[in-house]
């Protein structure tokens, strides 16, 4: 081998080579962190409704490190993601030396179980909220399907002005509603969708007049409903 002289040269070219990488590396590293390139400004694309502008800066100032270049970007995004009423947060960077940061915020729709919320979609979360929302009732993980189904039958109870204010799916899968006059609709656990119908269908004609009296209407039977009043059933 060492008698080969065009061998030895291709070895030395690229033992140079990536010498010359090497060193480049080294040289564009050391640059980039410089304090020539400092992140001059952390900006919001939107002020926040309910998110705290103080956390929001002191994630700034205990998270947000190095320069233009070296600042962690996912590192960062995580940071703003820990901050209560956050459901989600893009961060690039902004030419010449500052972070665009896009938080969403959660948007509340519903208790959940009592102790948290719920979201539009379907998340649960921890918050304080002081107005007036729907009940949502569950097992774990259920959050979604029941934010789902309030969407679909919610709709279905337009034509007759009704609004739910208690959504509950028990343990063994069935459905119960309670609307704002106060009336609970049992609805089991299939065809949840067409017994509402069922039921918006006959309210005007065989409900409207006993509603304000009536606790409970199931609509569990095939050819119609129960409706359970104080003094018996009808």
């Amino acid at each position: 081998m060492w008698d080969n002289a065009p061998l030895l040269r291709s070895i030395a070219n690229a033992l140079f080579g990536l010498s010359l990488v090497l060193v480049l590396y080294g040289a564009v590293r050391y640059v980039l962190q410089l304090p020539v390139f400092p992140l001059r400004a952390v900006e919001l694309t939107a002020a926040p409704q309910r998110v705290s502008t103080e956390l929001l800066a002191k994630v700034v100032r205990e998270k947000v490190s190095g320069n233009f270049f070296t600042v962690d970007l996912e590192q960062t995004r995580q940071a703003f993601e820990q901050l209560p009423w956050v459901r989600k947060v893009s961060v690039r960077r902004k030419f010449p030396w500052s972070l665009e940061v896009d938080v969403e915020e959660q948007v509340v729709l519903a208790r959940w179980n009592e102790a948290e919320l719920v979201n539009t979609h379907g998340e649960v979360f921890a918050g304080k909220v002081e107005q007036v929302l729907p009940a949502f009732t569950g097992q774990p993980d259920t959050s979604q399907q029941v934010t789902q189904m309030y969407g679909e039958l919610s709709a279905a109870l337009q034509p007759i002005r009704q609004q739910i204010v208690q959504i509950s799916l028990s343990p063994r899968f069935a459905w119960q509603v309670k609307l704002d006059s106060g009336l609970v609709l049992e609805l089991g656990r299939e065809e949840m969708q067409a017994r509402m119908a069922r039921f918006v269908t006959v309210y005007p004609y065989s409900l409207a007049a006993m509603a304000r009296r009536a606790r409970r209407v199931d609509l569990r039977y095939r050819g119609g409903f129960a409706a359970y009043l104080p003094g018996g059933e009808v």
